[in-house]
């Protein structure tokens, strides 16, 4: 295929953290660089925020400053390289936490997303170990395999999900990370059976897209817990059965999801709050012997070291972490995008507030907010 790519730098406005916290953001001039041979460089056209760009915000877990932050998002292709395949000038594609080369051991095996040519990546620079952004002559790190919150950004063509034109532009960032992580998780990790029953910690986007999977999927019993109460008709615009504030009552979570559930409690539970307590009681609100644990919530560095009762995982129950929900990039994500593409979703749920890149240090605060599911960036 013939290169399509501009030889040109691009200067443009990007939102830049230098290191001192969440609030150390600047919306500054930076360059963009073209494409190589297997980018694709992106003109934003939205983006949106998750709890992990906090994390990161505030050098969690490494402190890779100065830095681009987003990785939720949609945009519209501006330029490629002369090896790229997969998409073309015009296309409008969202970001995908990891790649899917359909060639290696892993993609073979089809029992994990876990890529190993297109893995996630976490030291916030492409797979060359280079960055495509500069300021001022210094190096910008970007967040996984890409930085949205920016007028342009160059991401390797593996990290890219063609999408329809028509789809709502909102609804699309919300799928290219949180919904989908908590939508696959059910889907692809649990493999929730109908007439099952289960309880989702955490009702944000990845816990809303657990509810979302597991009515489909036919689940008899959906219970949610958070401690914000407003998340209850959230939830239960998902699909949720029953809600547990947990500040409520003095008894253990596993204890209150017990009660509701039958004394043997949930066949599945999904910890995505990322609050290491909490993980063992996901464990034993699981029955005996068959329960299942998916946990995919982002912890803070201090808290990376979690402890479950060993009596619980003893009486054959399962505990599993999950990245990306176990979702495929090529294989199983566009079947949630077609979801999506048909309003099979509830996502307008999900929109609770907006600001513009120019306002992106409103972000987090508005993210703290009980009212807050998302918010969204327009570029």
């Amino acid at each position: 295929m013939e290169s399509t790519s501009s030889q040109a730098i691009i200067t443009c406005k990007g939102a830049v953290w230098w290191g001192g916290g969440e609030k150390d953001v600047s919306v500054e001039e930076i360059e963009v660089d073209p494409p190589q041979a297997t980018e694709v460089r992106v003109k934003m056209l939205l983006a949106s925020v998750c709890h992990t760009d906090l994390l990161r915000a505030k050098g969690i877990p490494s402190p890779l400053f100065p830095r681009v932050l987003g990785h939720e998002g949609v945009g519209v292709v501006e330029s490629i390289g002369e090896k790229v395949t997969n998409v073309k000038v015009g296309d409008v594609v969202i970001p995908t936490f990891i790649g899917e080369c359909q060639e290696c051991e892993n993609c073979i095996s089809k029992e994990t997303n876990m890529c190993l040519k297109y893995p996630p990546t976490f030291n916030g620079l492409m797979l060359d170990n280079t960055s495509r952004m500069s300021i001022r002559g210094q190096r910008l790190y970007q967040l996984f395999s890409c930085a949205t919150w920016c007028e342009y950004m160059v991401v390797e063509e593996n990290y890219l999900l063609k999408v329809d034109p028509t789809i709502d532009l909102v609804h699309a960032s919300f799928i290219s990370c949180g919904f989908s992580t908590g939508f696959g998780a059910a889907w692809k990790e649990a493999k929730v059976q109908s007439g099952s029953t289960l309880a989702v910690f955490g009702l944000g986007a990845v816990g809303l897209g657990v509810v979302s999977a597991a009515k489909m999927l036919g689940a008899s019993k959906i219970i949610g817990i958070d401690k914000n109460g407003m998340k209850k008709a959230k939830g239960e615009a998902f699909g949720m059965s029953d809600f547990i504030n947990p500040i409520e009552s003095d008894k253990p979570i596993s204890v209150l999801i017990k009660e509701i559930s039958g004394e043997m409690g949930v066949d599945y539970c999904f910890e995505c709050t990322g609050v290491p307590p909490l993980l063992t009681q996901a464990v034993e609100a699981t029955k005996t012997g068959k329960g299942k644990t998916i946990f995919m919530g982002a912890a803070a560095a201090d808290e990376d070291f979690v402890q479950v009762r060993f009596r619980a995982l003893l009486l054959g129950r399962t505990l599993k972490g999950s990245i990306f929900g176990g979702l495929k990039a090529r294989s199983d994500l566009p079947i949630i995008a077609e979801k999506c593409l048909k309003k099979e979703f509830p996502l307008d749920e999900l929109n609770t507030h907006e600001v513009s890149l120019m306002e992106i240090g409103k972000a987090f605060e508005l993210l703290k907010q009980p009212d807050c599911v998302k918010v969204v960036v327009r570029i």
